[in-house]
């Protein structure tokens, strides 16, 4: 029985290994998601939302100051190196390209889907975004997952820890490029995180409805509505990276704009 486990955890360490030998082999630290220098967007903004080291605040301390009231971003929170190594370019074209995802379109009011082949979108849908291009022009791959297909991916992913009473968690993947982005919406509470790449966030409380066309894209809004918003009218907002994980509480309104090629996940709590 001894020598059962012990083999099994050889061949764990293999497995890892040789997934690290891979993602080396890529070169840019970046899964092979990087984006060109030219189409990466650099203003990540101010942040003016608490950043928490997750070791230090426990699940009593995270219920009274922030799972209703507030947005948070945890710091080590879990470890998902294994996952990250997993949603590789490289290893995820390997094991999907051939299966179909759902894309929507990226407006508050998406109805419009399309099923691609995974390789089809990466290859040719998977660009920089345009500033003029509208919401329900604009196919977003987030969200709609066949959980069959990908359930031996969710299966190395450790969400986290912090479950709000009667509820439990589903799954949001996402691989998106520079520019995209999903507009002003709200909905349950739940947690993002960046795999790969950068997300700027942006959030206003369920009484404080922000000012946007529901067609045009973060971008834009960013570009042509942000710079005149009034101190008063100004969002919550934070760009995050690898390893860090945002969290927003029941209704809260919220965009996001994708500054590089990115990876991520997102746990929707109902």
């Amino acid at each position: 029985m001894e020598y059962k486990a012990v083999l099994h955890l050889c061949i764990q360490f293999l497995f890892i290994w040789l997934t690290v030998l891979k993602a080396q082999a890529l070169g840019d630290g970046e899964g092979g998601w990087s984006s060109r220098s030219g189409d990466r967007l650099h203003d990540e903004g101010p942040c003016n939302i608490d950043i928490v080291d997750g070791s230090s605040l426990s699940h009593h301390q995270f219920i009274e100051q922030y799972a209703y009231t507030r947005p948070v971003i945890l710091r080590g929170l879990t470890d998902n190196t294994k996952f990250r190594l997993l949603c590789s370019k490289t290893n995820l074209l390997e094991e999907y390209g051939n299966r179909k995802v759902r894309l929507s379109t990226a407006n508050t009011y998406s109805y419009r889907k399309v099923d691609v082949p995974f390789q089809e979108y990466v290859d040719f849908l998977l660009k920089p975004q345009s500033l003029d291009t509208l919401g329900s022009d604009t196919l977003y791959f987030f969200g709609d997952n066949n959980f069959t297909e990908w359930h031996s991916l969710f299966d190395h992913y450790k969400s986290p820890p912090y479950v709000l009473p009667r509820t439990t968690g589903a799954y949001s993947f996402g691989i998106a490029g520079s520019g995209t982005g999903v507009p002003f919406h709200w909905h349950g509470p739940g947690y993002s995180e960046v795999i790969y790449g950068r997300k700027r966030w942006f959030l206003y409380p369920p009484e404080k409805e922000p000012h946007f066309h529901p067609n045009r894209t973060t971008l834009s809004w960013v570009k042509e509505t942000y710079p005149y918003l009034p101190e008063e009218e100004a969002p919550l907002e934070c760009t995050i990276r690898p390893g860090e994980v945002l969290y927003f509480p029941d209704r809260w309104w919220h965009a996001t704009l994708n500054l590089d090629t990115s990876v991520f996940i997102s746990t929707f709590l109902g």
